[in-house]
């Protein structure tokens, strides 16, 4: 191993006559040591110098005479007052720090524009190489005096592409297939038959639901529960479908917005809908304001823009040319989002599946047929209805009944609830009497007919309630209260209703009796602020009809208005025995519909209202009223957003692919070059700013994201040359002087090899047992989880339950996601509780992760169900332990590794034998059930075999 002296680095350098560039030499040492005190942020800037801007820097970049340059002078001195960075600043510029600022000046110290923020240029594909990935890659290797890795066997390349693109493992016979014919013809195959599959769009939904910090419940306080599954199916059906970006960029940001916005772009706006929120009762409403119109910068700036403008929140931007008001002008753009502050989110919106509306069309359909039918003129029905009519004009008497005087039931201590009759009790009918209002509650009794609650005249403090009462025989109606510190009213001796109070009142103290006759009964009650308390008055109309239906019931036939006769007809057709099956078949299919209606998934979506104010909150205080109103406008440093009046979520969205798609370009390429090479060809993914790492192939970079502008912003087309490329083709495997000379692959001389993302860890284990369903889109399910896991859940409480049958094997993507309580099994492997936006997942090897895949039941009961696989691929140990491999690892085993397995086996056969009900315990983890044809001892040794294939680093690793 070759290791080189700073003093020959220090020779090296003052002898290399190459140009120093800013970009890539310069800025990373300026905005590391000195942009602090002399950067973009005016508060706390030193010497009133600024280092970010030529035009400033150059005082102290001129020499004169053969004096150095005052920065060359303050960065070289020995004095300890004048050595730039200062003591006690924590900064220390290396040696080669130093030489490469001499150098720059030397050279004339030029400038440049910060790369991510200057306008693409489309560089030309050097050489006359078949591709142009490839093409730029030689270059750099050439440069570098390096030579690519040789091609990846069949069975690994596909692999590989496989987990990339779809995110599971290929079948052991497409991988035969690939191995039989390994040309690139077949290759390029492969890779369109992976791009069509409806899997692609969920291994892309996986990442995506990282950025937008996707999860199914609130995150703050008591993290409650939400439904927004149907953004999550439209994520993966727009990447499915090749939406382009600046469309799929659109509909989240602004679906709401568009002038044909549907269902669909509605749903995609939910996007706006997925930061943390909070339903805390204590929670103050400006904080929490505050608190989202900063997630939502962060997020929209770091998502689109790969820029911490989350920085600015507080003072200027300490590195990038981000000032605080620019932060609260992109907060501006999302003021006119409709939502509660503290409380729960909504309203939701129902999201039919494609199944669900036909069926509901087909119910509706049925039940207007049926309705119809229940109308049409029928000679019998409306003789019945004619004499129907005869005797109820008999019993009714020559007019309708009058209103009788109140009578009092009190009076009773009580709070004011003339707020709950104001917000409640208006003149609507039909309002759900279910409710509580204030210290009100109606208790409804399934033998009562729905009523309705009307507002009636009377005096302004009053209470007015109403309520219908259909008997099928005349009875008597008692009214009385009762105690236990609480004011109770029965109606033949059914609570009705219930208002706490602090003194107790007379026990069942009868108040009146009356008469109900057979029909409709109408029940007044009436609660009036008297002095001193509150008095309760009631009033029973011993009418079988309303005032309206008899008045048309006393109008002769030929002088009723249609409106009368069509009540009289409903009235009669809504009770008459002669049409009771009809009547009941209109129940059966109406239950169906109200069933099928609960069962349709709901999502909150974005909704515009009038724009709320937008101040700049000094040091980010939202107690701090006093900053300046702004306007939504975009970000400064960036080409500026030209609209006519107040710009909207609309306007920031075609914006951020239009005049800002250089950087939204660059930033959503190199994201995507990190799924499929391990990093970004700049590292830094979620920071292209000053911060941020210069790219290791710009060139590469730019021309990526010019290719995806101009294919119309076509996301396959970009994937699909990445993987095509001889660069994503290389085996992973490297030489000691490659990882000598390159050890982090920053010249892509060889392949990546990492852990798998927590969901394919879990997918591929259900992939290779043969559980996995494959099922597309749906609600989140719920898998195994330890028990009282979520124990600390409060607010409420909450008991966590499994889903049974084949939800159980559902896609890891579809798991349900509790930002506080996330899926152990999931934290174990790195996934993100996506309380914000991750760009690039953690990568970790620890031993719990062994635990996990050893004892997690989701993994003991796919290593059963790989077991009887194995158990029925053959009858000998050797041919079972072949196909044990294969299915599982995609290729044929090593000599030693059949031997390892041989002898396992052995030992757990004779173990499982000695011990038949661990066997049995073994085999009863899980729901699913294996064979019962089968000889639990030897599929119980299978099944250890299984767990330790699923624990091999090869199984979780993508290489």
């Amino acid at each position: 191993m070759i290791f080189l002296s700073s003093a020959l680095v220090l020779s090296l350098l003052l002898h290399d006559e190459s140009p120093v560039r800013f970009n890539r030499d310069i800025r990373p040492i300026l905005s590391q040591n000195c942009f602090p005190c002399h950067g973009p942020d005016a508060s706390h800037r030193e010497a009133d110098l600024r280092l970010d801007v030529p035009s400033d820097a150059r005082r102290v970049l001129t020499a004169e005479d053969a004096e150095p340059s005052e920065l060359v002078y303050r960065v070289t001195t020995d004095d300890r007052f004048e050595r730039m960075p200062p003591e006690g600043s924590h900064r220390e510029l290396t040696d080669r720090d130093v030489q490469l600022l001499r150098r720059w000046v030397e050279q004339g110290a030029e400038y440049e524009g910060h790369w991510s923020l200057e306008p693409l240029r489309r560089t030309k594909v050097p050489g006359d190489g078949d591709h142009p990935i490839d093409a730029f890659i030689q270059r750099r290797l050439d440069q570098k005096g390096l030579s690519k890795a040789p091609r990846a066997d069949a069975r690994t390349l596909l692999r590989r592409l496989s987990f990339d693109l779809t995110g599971l493992p290929p079948r052991p016979l497409d991988v035969a297939r690939f191995e039989s014919n390994p040309s690139d013809r077949a290759f390029a195959a492969e890779v369109d038959r992976l791009l069509d599959s409806r899997h692609y769009g969920e291994r892309m939904a996986a990442y995506w639901l990282d950025l937008v910090r996707y999860a199914d419940s609130v995150g703050y306080h008591g993290d409650q529960e939400r439904s927004v599954s149907p953004y999550r199916d439209f994520v993966i059906r727009a990447f499915n479908g090749n939406m382009p970006f600046d469309q799929f960029t659109t509909w989240q940001l602004a679906g709401d917005l568009l002038p044909n916005a549907s269902l669909e772009t509605r749903v995609a706006s939910g996007y706006n809908r997925l930061l943390q929120t909070t339903e805390e009762g204590g929670g103050q409403p400006k904080e929490y304001r505050a608190i989202y119109a900063a997630d939502r910068v962060r997020n929209v700036s770091n998502v689109w823009l790969g820029l911490t403008v989350g920085c600015a929140q507080c003072h200027d931007h300490k590195f990038d040319p981000i000032p605080t008001r620019d932060f609260y002008r992109l907060a501006a753009f999302f003021a006119d989002i409709e939502e509660v502050a503290i409380g729960t989110a909504g309203p939701p919106v129902s999201v039919p599946t494609p199944e669900q509306s036909e069926q509901l069309a087909e119910i509706e359909s049925e039940l207007a047929a049926l309705s119809k039918r229940l109308m049409a003129p029928d000679p019998t029905v409306d003789r019945l209805q004619r004499e129907w009519e005869e005797k109820l004009r008999e019993e009714i008497g020559e007019a309708p009944p009058k209103l009788s005087h109140w009578d009092s039931l009190g009076p009773f201590a009580a709070k004011d609830h003339r707020a709950a009759h104001d917000q409640d009790f208006g003149p609507e009918a039909g309002v759900s009497l279910a409710k509580r209002y204030g210290e009100l509650q109606w208790i409804e009794h399934p033998e009562w007919r729905d009523g309705a609650i009307h507002e009636l005249k009377g005096d302004d403090s009053a209470t007015y309630l109403f309520r219908t009462i259909t008997t099928d025989r005349a009875r008597p109606l008692t009214l009385s209260l009762g105690s236990d510190d609480s004011l109770k009213v029965w109606l033949n001796g059914r609570l009705v209703l219930d208002r706490f109070v602090a003194r107790a009142v007379a026990a069942n103290q009868e108040v009146l009796t009356v008469e109900l006759r057979a029909g409709r009964n109408e029940l007044l009650m009436k609660v009036a602020n008297g002095r001193g308390g509150y008095a309760f008055f009631f009033d029973v109309r011993h009418a079988i009809y309303g005032q309206s239906l008899a008045e048309s019931l006393f109008t002769p036939e030929s002088e009723r208005t249609p409106d009368q006769a069509i009540r009289l007809r409903i009235t009669f057709r809504d009770q008459t025995p002669a049409l009771n099956g009809l009547r009941q078949r209109i129940t059966e299919v109406d239950t169906l519909r109200k069933r099928l209606e609960a069962a349709i998934p709901t999502t909150l979506v974005s909704s515009a209202g009038e724009p709320r104010v937008t101040h700049v909150l000094p040091r980010g205080n939202w107690l701090d009223e006093s900053g300046e109103v702004v306007q939504p406008g975009t970000p400064s440093a960036l080409p500026p957003l030209e609209v006519s009046g107040r710009p909207s979520r609309l306007d920031l969205a075609r914006w951020l692919v239009g005049p800002a798609r250089a950087l939204t370009a660059r930033t959503f390429v190199n994201r995507l070059w990190m799924l499929f090479f391990g990093q970004g060809l700049a590292r830094t993914l979620d920071d292209l700013g000053s911060q941020g790492e210069w790219p290791t192939h710009p060139e590469l970079l730019d021309w990526l994201a010019s290719e995806l502008i101009d294919s119309g912003w076509n996301v396959k087309h970009i994937v699909r040359l990445m993987v095509t490329s001889e660069t994503y083709r290389q085996s992973s495997l490297a030489s000691d002087a490659l990882r000598h000379r390159d050890p982090e692959n920053r010249t892509f001389a060889r392949q990546s090899r990492h852990r798998l993302p927590a969901e394919m860890v879990r997918d591929n284990a259900l992939a290779v047992s043969g559980l996995l369903n494959l099922k597309v889109g749906g609600e989140s399910v719920r898998p195994y989880q330890p028990a009282g896991y979520w124990s600390q859940l409060n607010f409420p409480k909450r008991e966590y339950q499994a889903d049974r049958g084949e939800s159980l094997y559902r896609r890891t993507l579809y798991m349900h996601w509790q930002r506080t309580f996330l899926h152990p099994s999931l934290l174990a492997f790195d996934a993100p509780t996506r309380e914000e936006c991750t760009v690039k997942r953690s990568r970790s090897n620890t031993p719990l992760q062994a635990l996990v895949l050893l004892n997690d039941p989701i993994y003991v009961e796919a290593a059963r169900a790989l077991a009887e696989r194995i158990v029925k691929s053959g009858t000998q140990d050797e041919e079972r332990i072949v196909s044990a491999i294969e299915i599982s690892l995609a290729r044929r085993p090593l000599r030693a590794e059949q031997d390892a397995l041989t002898q396992l086996l052995s030992e757990h056969r004779r173990d499982y034998a000695e011990d038949p009900a661990a066997a049995r315990s073994l085999l009863g983890v899980g729901e699913w059930q294996n064979d019962p044809d089968l000889d639990p001892v030897e599929l119980a040794a299978w099944t250890s075999i299984a767990r330790v294939l699923l624990n091999l680093h090869e199984s979780i690793t993508r290489y």
